[in-house]
């Protein structure tokens, strides 16, 4: 399970650890998206849910995921990622994976500065025709204004990528899944990870972790 705030670079290192470990990345969303698509009873029942603007209980959450870790590409072990965020959420997940007879091995909680962490992500923009990615701090484009990849001079910033909402997002996170962290220390699962490290050297300390071994 990986644990860590937006921006945090969770998905990154996700995908990494599937292609390093024939691991699969259990997104809540898209399971929800998939199990709307389905057209199941449950897909049914989801759907309105979701129509209806309400959270989706926290069982029907775990059973999805109980039927997603059951499909063969699973096999080799799965990576969680947005799921669980509150300690019930924890208990649920626990029980069931018990029933399984199964558990996590590892929650990895990718540490981050709440000021840097603003920083970085409030300063992302991207060029509007390629999408190639910058940053008014860490990544300029070569030519000022002028995109490094196409050529473009128009750019767009996502709405949500600002100082005051992302750090509501570290809020919401911070008051939601902070109390996960004890839960899972208590339980000797816990190991933590400097996010704020070059990619690589993340990668590397969440390696050392698999491993067994201590950063």
């Amino acid at each position: 399970m990986l644990l860590g705030p937006p921006g945090a670079g969770k998905g990154t290192q996700a995908q990494r650890l599937e292609r390093a470990h024939g691991l699969v990345q259990l997104s809540t969303g898209d399971m929800l998206r998939a199990t709307i698509a389905s057209g199941s009873e449950l897909g049914e029942k989801v759907k309105g849910i979701v129509e209806s603007g309400a959270l989706v209980p926290d069982d029907i959450i775990v059973s999805m995921i109980a039927e997603r870790i059951e499909q063969p590409d699973c096999a080799r072990g799965f990576i969680l990622d947005g799921f669980p965020r509150t300690v019930g959420q924890a208990e649920a997940l626990d029980a069931m994976l018990a029933e399984k007879g199964t558990g996590l091995d590892h929650v990895i909680e990718m540490s981050v500065e709440a000021d840097v962490l603003v920083r970085r992500i409030s300063g992302r923009y991207a060029c509007a025709k390629c999408g190639a990615g910058y940053h008014d701090e860490f990544q300029k484009p070569a030519k000022e204004g002028v995109c490094d990849r196409c050529g473009s001079t128009e750019f767009s910033r996502r709405a949500d990528d600002n100082a005051e909402t992302v750090r509501k997002r570290l809020d919401a996170y911070e008051e939601q899944t902070a109390p996960l962290l004890p839960y899972y220390r208590e339980k000797g699962l816990l190991r933590s990870v400097d996010a704020m490290a070059p990619i690589d050297q993340v990668t590397r300390e969440i390696e050392n972790v698999i491993a067994g071994g201590e950063h």
